[in-house]
C-alpha cells in the first residue's frame, strides 16, 4: 500500500495548458472531493503518533503587554525545561503587523491527547503555575486556543537561533477541502524551501475547524519580499495558487516578533 507521502505526491497536477483553461470555470468553485473512507487526519499526519500541537491566542491590554510578557518569561521557560511534563514550548511571540497586542504560544505535545491530559492535570497542582494563570487573568482582553496536528510533509519546528521575524498564514478552508489541500501542497513545499523559510504546517482538530495555519521564518520584511517574489520564478507555484485560492474562505496574515523566552528566535 501507498505511504501517506506518496499518496498525496502521487495526486498530481492538472500539467496541460489545455486542462488548465477547461479547469478555469470549475476553479471558480469548490470541486468534488472522492469519498474517503479514512479520516483526512490520518492521511495528513506523519504517523498514527504524530504530535498534538496547541496554539493559544491571547489578546493582551495594551498597558499590560510588558508585564504580561514579563510573567510569561518567568514561567513558560521552566514548564518548557521540566521532564516532568511532556510538552515543549515550540515558540512565544508578539504580533507586530496584524492584530495588535496580541500574543501567540505555540505547544508540542509528544504522545498526542495523552500527553496533553497529563499535562493538564498535573499543572492544575502547580501552585506556581495557578498563581500565574491568575495574574495573568487580569492583563488579559480575550483568549482562545485551537489543537492542531502537523502536516506530513512540512517539516518539524526546531529551535533557530536569530534574529528573524515569524509570519503566520491562517486559512479557513472550504469543509471537505483539506486533502486537496494536502495534494498541492505536497509539492509545493519544496518550491519554498530554498531559504530555509518554512518552519511548520499544521491543521486544527478541535476550535475553529477546517483551519491551516503555516509558520515562516525571515530575516525582515525585505527578504520576506524577495523570498516570496522568487517562489514566483519556480515552476509549479502559480498552479499551487491557481488551485488552492478557490479552496479558502478566509486567510489572514500575522507578521510576530519572537519574545526572549521563545526557541524559535
Amino acid at each position: 500500500s501507498k505511504t501517506r507521502k506518496e499518496f498525496l505526491i502521487g495526486q498530481g497536477f492538472a500539467s496541460s495548458s489545455q486542462n488548465r483553461e477547461n479547469s478555469w470555470f470549475k476553479s471558480l468553485f469548490v470541486r468534488k472531493v472522492d469519498p474517503r473512507k479514512d479520516a483526512h487526519s490520518t492521511l495528513l499526519t506523519k504517523n498514527e503518533q504524530s504530535n498534538l500541537y496547541k496554539i493559544q491566542f491571547h489578546n493582551v491590554k495594551p498597558e499590560c503587554l510588558d508585564a504580561y510578557n514579563k510573567l510569561c518569561e518567568d514561567v513558560l521557560p521552566s514548564i518548557h525545561v521540566d521532564k516532568y511534563y511532556p510538552c515543549e514550548l515550540v515558540g512565544t511571540w508578539n504580533t507586530w503587523y496584524g492584530e495588535q497586542d496580541q500574543a501567540v504560544h505555540l505547544w508540542r505535545y509528544r504522545g498526542g491527547y495523552p500527553a496533553l491530559t497529563e499535562v493538564m492535570n498535573k499543572l492544575r497542582q502547580n501552585k506556581e503555575f495557578t498563581a500565574y494563570r491568575k495574574e495573568r487573568g487580569k492583563m488579559l482582553l480575550s483568549r482562545r486556543n485551537q489543537l492542531l496536528l502537523e502536516f506530513s510533509f512540512w517539516n518539524e519546528p526546531t529551535p533557530r537561533e536569530g534574529p528573524n521575524i515569524y509570519e503566520l498564514r491562517s486559512y479557513q478552508l472550504r469543509p471537505g477541502t483539506m486533502i486537496e489541500w494536502g495534494n498541492y501542497w505536497a509539492r509545493a513545499i519544496g518550491i519554498r524551501q530554498h531559504n530555509s523559510e518554512a518552519v511548520g504546517g499544521f491543521f486544527s482538530q478541535i476550535g475553529d475547524l477546517y483551519m491551516v495555519h503555516h509558520l515562516w521564518a525571515y530575516k525582515d520584511l525585505q527578504s520576506r519580499d524577495v523570498t516570496r517574489n522568487a517562489a514566483w520564478q519556480q515552476e509549479g507555484w502559480d498552479e499551487v495558487v491557481y488551485y488552492t485560492v478557490p479552496l479558502i474562505q478566509h486567510m489572514d496574515s500575522r507578521i510576530m516578533i519572537p519574545t526572549k523566552a521563545s526557541p524559535l528566535q
